[in-house]
């Protein structure tokens, strides 16, 4: 079992910035890949960002079209933690983010494990 808990969630203005991150624990988190995916209220999950862990395949990343060049995932393998730096926020980026991992990759279509969710809320 690998356990999830994201932090960093709020209430900012449209153009502003937060910092998610996600402590992982339970089993090695090295060989997980990680990702954030969101829920708005009345819409289907979607999801946001991956990253692949660290290995011999290096680390790759995908984003979302509506979100690539806005957000960015990073990893720190030492520490057990996902970020996304999320900048130039916009009203429609409101939801409950969660964090996730996953055995294979890619992780567009699901996880492994999830986090309880932090939500995001973007004014206008």
């Amino acid at each position: 079992q690998v356990q999830l808990v994201e932090s960093g969630g709020g209430l900012v203005q449209a153009g502003g910035s937060l910092r998610l991150s996600c402590v992982a624990s339970g089993r090695s988190f090295s060989g997980y890949n990680m990702g954030w995916f969101r829920q708005a209220p009345g819409k289907e999950r979607e999801f946001v960002a991956a990253i692949r862990w660290s290995g011999s395949s290096g680390g790759l990343i995908n984003y979302r079209d509506s979100v690539r060049g806005r957000f960015t995932i990073s990893r720190d393998n030492a520490k057990n933690t996902v970020f996304l730096q999320m900048n130039s926020l916009k009203p429609e980026d409101t939801a409950v983010y969660y964090c996730a991992a996953r055995r294979i990759w890619p992780m567009v279509d699901g996880y492994d494990y999830r986090g309880q969710g932090t939500q995001v809320t973007v004014s206008s």
